[in-house]
């Protein structure tokens, strides 16, 4: 099987280890990944703000550069929604794009869904001695509806010790521009998240999706905390090697 592989910006530009591990995830199970090299941002920045023109020209490119591909694979929810949620709203009424977008969804999976819904697989052979919560962040979840594919992952990793994350549900604060826009807020929001995850008695924190995982991480290490703040891909390879 072939697929390509949409890094996003902030793997690409702060976290190219959950790049390589997404690799090393797909490779050994058997995926050949390849590396559309036109691929840029997917335009959700511009998107948010209200720059739908000029998301829009940046999504051509974006569905250009995976024409061809059979699958495109990714390590975030948020991006993989945008393709699959956004994409549609912004050529609505363009025949031409309608059925381009139409194509690029149908065949674009967080690594997640992949693995459990794609390629059927739950037990990577990992092991993680750790405890371990989850952060089930908001786009993943509440638009791709991602739920279980992750949790029946962690639950086959040896020795890993999956433990309650107390109102999981709620928002980190994030949200891309809502945390520049809101920083008030958006720091309430975390130090909120932050202290739930301290109450779990997790060793790491985990979820799918590194703009979250930027703002937890970024906040438990500003404050000394020693738990870790990694991508699910990250703690599953780093399992992998052990």
């Amino acid at each position: 099987m072939k697929a390509s592989f949409f890094v996003t910006c902030i793997a690409d530009n702060f976290f190219p280890e959950v790049g390589e591990c997404v690799i090393k995830l797909l490779n050994g199970q058997g995926i050949k990944l390849d590396f559309p090299p036109e691929q840029t941002c997917c335009g959700q920045p511009a998107f948010n703000s209200g720059y739908w023109d000029e998301a829009r020209d940046v999504a051509k490119g974006m569905i250009e550069a995976f024409a061809a591909s059979d699958y495109v694979i990714s390590p975030s929810g948020s991006c993989v929604a945008m393709f699959k949620i956004d994409y549609p709203l912004l050529f609505q009424g363009d025949a031409q794009w309608e059925v381009k977008v139409k194509q690029l969804g149908e065949k674009t999976f967080e690594v997640t869904q992949f693995l459990v819904n794609v390629l059927h697989l739950e037990n990577l052979g990992a092991r993680y001695p750790a405890k371990v919560t989850y952060h089930p962040s908001c786009h993943a979840t509440r638009l791709l509806g991602i739920k279980d594919e992750p949790l029946k992952l962690l639950r086959q990793v040896q020795d890993l010790e999956l433990v309650e994350l107390p109102n999981a549900s709620d928002c980190c604060g994030f949200g891309g521009t809502f945390a520049v826009k809101m920083a008030a807020v958006s720091e309430e929001m975390v130090e909120e998240k932050v202290q739930n995850i301290l109450r779990s008695g997790a060793d790491v924190v985990t979820g799918v999706d590194l703009g979250c995982l930027m703002n937890i991480g970024g906040r438990l290490q500003h404050q000394g905390h020693a738990v870790r703040a990694v991508h699910i891909t990250q703690l599953l390879a780093e399992g992998m090697s052990q």
